[in-house]
């Protein structure tokens, strides 16, 4: 089982939907988690696109980065500079990965607008997840 934990700021949007897809996606072959420099709560419209998709991340925490717990990971992912800069060094031997999804968070609009940031995100980062499952035989 390859242990992944996907990275960003506030551990509310981007890291949540990659955790819940690698989850999903990878079922018994990733175990996957998330974290953030400042965790921020899980967002309610993270939730709600992702239910859109078919997948219920309601159950997830916004987390902080435990560095003990991050280096018993196989891979770090992270999805925005912020956290690839802040990120705690780990040990050679975890495959880092930095795949910079823009924060849907900030958006500023109609609900509609705003919805559509998130459902672009989601849509990215599922499209990423894929590639990566292809990319270790998984899919």
């Amino acid at each position: 089982m390859l242990r992944v934990m996907f990275l960003c700021t506030g551990n509310s949007c981007r890291s949540q939907m990659a955790e819940g897809f690698a989850r999903t996606l990878g079922k018994g072959f990733i175990d996957a988690h998330s974290a953030g420099l400042m965790p921020a709560g899980l967002n309610e419209r993270t939730v709600k696109v992702m239910k859109e998709a078919g997948i219920d991340i309601s159950d997830q925490e916004s987390k902080e980065i435990d560095e003990d717990f991050l280096r018993s990971m196989d891979v770090i992912i992270t999805l925005c500079d912020n956290a690839a800069e802040a990120c705690p060094r780990t040990p050679p031997e975890i495959r880092r990965l930095h795949w910079p999804v823009k924060d849907p968070v900030g958006t500023i609009g109609s609900e509609d607008k705003i919805m559509s940031e998130f459902r672009r995100a989601r849509d990215e980062i599922k499209k990423k997840i894929k590639d990566f499952l292809e990319e270790q035989g998984i899919q």
